[in-house]
């Protein structure tokens, strides 16, 4: 069994259940689950999970402008070491977030629609590795997923 703690945090409360359901299965520790962006921070600073799974784009139930990117820069500010692993529909990813998510260091970006075993392998990269994603890490991503 893994030791893995793992916060999960998604507006679409369905793709919450499916990533903590497989995460569990593949036996890794689901600390918390949450669906904005205020809350990834507050679970975060409770919890200090090894990763966090962030949606980038998520209203605010508050309707105050406060999204994923915001919980990336907050976190990262908490904890410059924080493992991020951003999800994005790549229907919604700017060059202006894609610039901001190299400076802000996020660990690795899984793209909707996504295949279910590259949630596992994300995070399992992200806890060997050391460094953080480049801009041509998430360019390579990209233009992979393009061709497919």
């Amino acid at each position: 069994m893994t030791d893995t703690r793992v916060v999960v945090i998604d507006d679409d409360r369905d793709t919450v259940g499916v990533f903590c359901e497989y995460l569990s299965i593949h036996d890794f520790d689901i600390v918390a689950r949450g669906f904005d962006g205020r809350t990834a921070v507050e679970l975060y600073k409770e919890h200090k999970p090894d990763v966090i799974l962030i949606d980038l784009h998520m209203p605010d139930p508050d309707n105050k402008y406060f999204e994923g990117l915001d919980a990336l820069k907050a976190i990262r500010k908490f904890d410059q070491q924080s493992k991020i692993i951003i999800v994005i529909g790549d229907e919604l990813f700017s060059v202006e977030e894609e610039k901001e998510l190299v400076r802000l260091k996020v660990n690795a970006v899984i793209f909707k629609p996504y295949e279910i075993d590259s949630i596992v392998q994300s995070i399992e990269n992200v806890l060997k590795s050391e460094t953080y994603t480049s801009i041509f890490d998430i360019n390579a991503e990209v233009k992979r997923r393009d061709r497919n």
